[in-house]
C-alpha cells in the first residue's frame, strides 16, 4: 500500500511540474528578468553578501525591497558599481 501511495504521489508531481511557472519561484517584489528567488536571504552576485541565494543585477524593485538589494532607494538593486 505504501509503495502504491508513493508511486501515485510521484506521478502526480511529474504531472503537475509543467504547471509550476517561473513566477511561482520568483519573488513578486522584484520585476523579472532576472528572477529574484524566494529564499531566506538573497544577495547581489559578486557582492559582499553571504547568501544563501544570489541574483545578478540590475534588478527593478516593484514592491517592498525585502532583501535590501536597492541600497540607494532608486528602484534598482544590484547595480553595477
Amino acid at each position: 500500500m505504501r509503495v502504491w501511495l508513493l508511486l501515485t504521489f510521484l506521478c502526480m508531481m511529474a504531472f503537475l511540474q509543467p504547471a509550476i511557472s517561473q513566477s511561482a519561484v520568483c519573488d513578486p517584489n522584484y520585476a523579472n528578468p532576472p528572477c529574484v528567488p524566494i529564499a531566506r536571504d538573497v544577495d547581489c552576485a559578486g557582492g559582499n553578501g553571504n547568501g544563501p541565494a544570489y541574483v545578478k543585477g540590475p534588478v527593478r524593485v516593484i514592491g517592498r525591497d525585502i532583501y535590501r538589494l536597492d541600497r540607494d532607494n532608486n528602484g534598482v538593486g544590484c547595480e553595477p558599481k
